[in-house]
């Protein structure tokens, strides 16, 4: 399992224009292969009177599906230009459709990919991309002598308290990288002096979305 990969959290369209041809890029994250055929139908409905509907998209945590069409564009110059941009960005689970309305004058070769790349970064750009990390979710139980100690210690380590309770004692729950496990337990420990207590809530993807940590599915 990948410790952490790039996903679209929420998706957005691109549109450039080359020699009056209009390149419409939509991108979408997916979770299926069918969800991805669906959002493609829905596509071409939506733009029914487009010439073409060429797509890419990346499944899996270390890409185990990926496909991409041309939809009647010259072999090699629309879909494996966009599956390209998808992998370069490096992101998973993602999908990008564009729709070209031809305007008249043939691009070429050359021109085509230029086209659909650039369409398909067009609406990486204006899509919100996150890195989704493979994590512990951590239950900290405290007095609040400890309080103050632990927070510096979530402070400096750039750990976001996800839920807080304060009664006759502190609760605290927390998310963090899976590999920082031990070293925060131990600073944790030596800095309560043994005296908070260390509950761990089991393993979880998340991701700092406007710089506040969530759990994701």
């Amino acid at each position: 399992m990948a410790e952490e990969y790039k996903i679209i959290y929420q998706g957005g369209e691109g549109e450039i224009v080359e020699k009056k041809s209009r390149f419409i890029a939509s991108c979408i994250p997916v979770k299926s292969e069918e969800e991805a055929l669906g959002l493609i139908e829905a596509v071409r409905k939506k733009y029914w009177d487009a010439r073409h509907h060429c797509y890419a998209y990346v499944l899996g945590e270390r890409n185990e599906l990926m496909r991409c069409s041309d939809d009647g564009e010259p072999q090699g110059t629309a879909g494996k230009p966009m599956l390209d941009v998808l992998l370069g960005a490096g992101v998973h689970d993602a999908l990008v459709i564009v729709t070209r309305y031809f305007g008249g004058v043939l691009l070429g070769t050359g021109g085509l990919v230029r086209a659909y790349s650039g369409a398909a970064r067009a609406g990486l750009s204006s899509s919100v991309i996150i890195t989704k990390k493979y994590g512990v979710k951590l239950e900290i139980r405290t007095d609040y002598a400890g309080l103050g100690k632990i927070q510096y210690i979530l402070g400096q380590r750039g750990i976001h308290i996800l839920k807080s309770e304060y009664s006759d004692a502190v609760l605290l729950e927390v998310i963090f990288e899976k590999e920082l496990k031990g070293e925060i337990l131990a600073e944790i420990t030596e800095g309560t002096n043994g005296q908070a207590e260390l509950n761990e809530l089991g393993e979880c993807r998340f991701a700092k979305i406007d710089g506040v940590t969530a759990e994701l599915e």
